[in-house]
């Protein structure tokens, strides 16, 4: 009889997570902790079969008619039986309202983001309008628009489905993704004085939503403003909004990004007209959190697997867990993927404290830094780990219905969305600029103080990168061609720092010497990532394209 292979069967992926477990049981209150549990769990357990389930039925994406029967232009959106379900759990288990809810104060973010964390995979990105939602809460909240506020936010952080509103950002136009000041969107007064919006935006990805806040440049200024305008008039119709397509993506395929075109769509002034950017960067950096958090899940789910299909399959007389070369890779991944939670989720500790108010002047200056530098570093790390358990599984890693291809095409959106690597790296400066690397030193030397020792040579590495800042300082070519390697060193420095202060607590009262191996293996990798390029050798090859 022919050998047929069994697939690899995912537990509860709260109940299985070591590193998740570990982390709440030191980061939270034991009363916090006991709290959500059940939630956790039963988002864990969720985790698990929708996993099972979606290898079990054919693929869906959504779909755009844009004429009826007749010839009228309705623009439906069907999504999938997925997303018909979102809303549902989104308020069941508050992915947005939780941390916005002052039951667990300052730990109201880290709560949020371990259910953000273990229900991402399951919803197919409904998570990225999620994202927006709460961008958007924070953004409002931070306006101080008492109109717009009382308005949007009971819907944005409602737990009914029946009133859950979801936000959409609206900034990517086909002149500028990243370089909003390149916006053509425009804003003129209508005859009764109302804003009316006329543009094009290229890459919506929640035009599905009830909301969006979108950038536009009122007539007769060069200023960008921040607009606040709900899909639908009271009828139900497209407020001034036409859907061209959907996008055709690599992947996130299940997640309706559209082309659409505002012509005369309605919409309020968020606060002054000059101050769009600054009234939007709330929301950039909670969707790069976002985007941090659901990087680290795609990891976790690409490793569960990995390891899982390790212990069952054999080769060579023996299971490749067994395997010294396959035992060290996966090993090595795991450890990589371990020192990111401790960044991520440090982020979201920092973040509930700075919304809380409880943070000092130095804390908040240090998440000024590490949000980019944590997206930054995940979401390359995530295409990495995905493409490395796409090889874990040989051929079968290449089969489309085995899901594990899917990971890949799906991770390839962290790097791009809330801004490219490159983008988050000269972001990094800025905030040095503004702050000062001294921040992250100091508070990288706490942690190693807590860790009681700096056995892997973390400070020495910040020493390097403060030395390269420097020197490269007054160049601003060769600083701006240098910053991604600084961020990256700056990231994975910090990351160690975290790790083994967690690594400590570990052994100390767990008992437990696998965050310990996991430092030991991941600054194994080296900490530095700087590079000083030069830059005629750059010109050289960069302007040079003959033949």
């Amino acid at each position: 009889m022919d050998f047929v292979q069994t697939a690899p069967v995912l537990g509860n992926q709260y109940r299985d997570d070591r590193v998740l477990h570990a982390y709440l049981e030191r980061a939270l209150p034991r009363e916090v902790h006991a709290a959500i549990a059940k939630d956790l769990d039963e988002l864990g357990a969720h985790a698990a079969t929708a996993w099972a389930a979606a290898r079990a039925r054919t693929p869906s994406e959504p779909v755009l008619t844009q004429w009826d029967a007749w010839g009228n232009r309705v623009d439906q959106i069907e999504t999938t039986p997925v997303w018909r379900h979102g809303a549902e759990l989104a308020t069941r288990y508050g992915l947005v309202a939780a941390g916005h809810e002052t039951t667990h104060g300052a730990h109201a973010r880290t709560d949020q983001f371990a259910r953000v964390y273990l229900h991402h995979i399951a919803s197919e990105f409904y998570t990225c309008p999620l994202a927006m939602s709460d961008g958007a809460a924070t953004a409002l909240k931070a306006s101080g628009n008492r109109t717009l506020i009382e308005r949007a936010l009971p819907h944005l952080l409602s737990r009914d489905s029946a009133t859950l509103w979801l936000s959409g950002q609206w900034m990517t136009e086909t002149i500028g993704g990243s370089d909003v000041g390149n916006t053509e969107t425009t804003a003129c007064r209508d005859a009764d004085g109302r804003w009316c919006l006329h543009g094009r935006k290229w890459f919506t990805s929640a035009v599905t939503g009830e909301m969006a806040l979108t950038l536009a440049r009122p007539e007769g200024t060069d200023a960008l403003a921040l607009f606040y305008l709900e899909t639908r008039d009271s009828g139900g119709r497209w407020n001034g909004i036409c859907v061209d397509r959907l996008k055709d993506k690599l992947g996130t395929r299940e997640l309706p990004s559209a082309e659409i075109r505002l012509d005369g769509a309605l919409a309020e002034p968020v606060g002054e007209l000059a101050h769009g950017v600054r009234l939007i960067a709330p929301m950039l950096n909670m969707t790069r959190t976002w985007n941090a958090v659901c990087a680290l899940a795609t990891m976790r789910r690409c490793l569960a697997l990995a390891f899982e299909y390790a212990r069952r399959r054999h080769a060579f007389g023996r299971a490749l867990i067994e395997q010294p070369l396959h035992r060290a890779t996966l090993a090595s991944l795991q450890a990589e993927f371990e020192a990111a939670f401790q960044l991520v989720f440090f982020v979201t500790e920092l973040l509930g404290r700075v919304e809380t108010g409880t943070a000092s002047p130095e804390e908040r200056a240090l998440l000024r830094v590490l949000t980019p530098l944590a997206k930054l570093w995940t979401g390359k790390l995530a295409v990495r780990i995905a493409s490395e358990a796409c090889e874990a599984f040989g051929g079968a890693g290449y089969i489309e219905n085995t899901g594990i291809p899917q990971l890949l095409r799906d991770a390839q959106v962290y790097p791009i969305w809330e801004g490219t690597t490159n983008v988050l790296a000269l972001d990094v400066l800025r905030a040095l600029g503004a702050n000062g690397v001294d921040s992250v030193i100091t508070a990288a030397d706490a942690l190693l103080g807590e860790a009681g020792n700096d056995r892997h040579g973390v400070r020495a590495s910040l020493s390097a990168a403060c030395d390269w800042l420097a020197t490269h300082s007054a160049h601003r070519d060769a600083l701006e061609a240098g910053a991604r390697g600084l961020a990256l060193t700056l990231a994975r420095c910090f990351a160690a720092a975290l790790l083994a202060r967690h690594a400590a607590w570990a052994e100390r009262e767990r008992g437990d010497a696998r965050a310990r191996a996991a430092l030991a293996i991941f600054a194994g990798h080296g900490l530095t990532r700087l590079s000083s390029s030069a830059m005629d050798a750059v010109a050289t090859l960069a302007d040079n394209d003959d033949p």
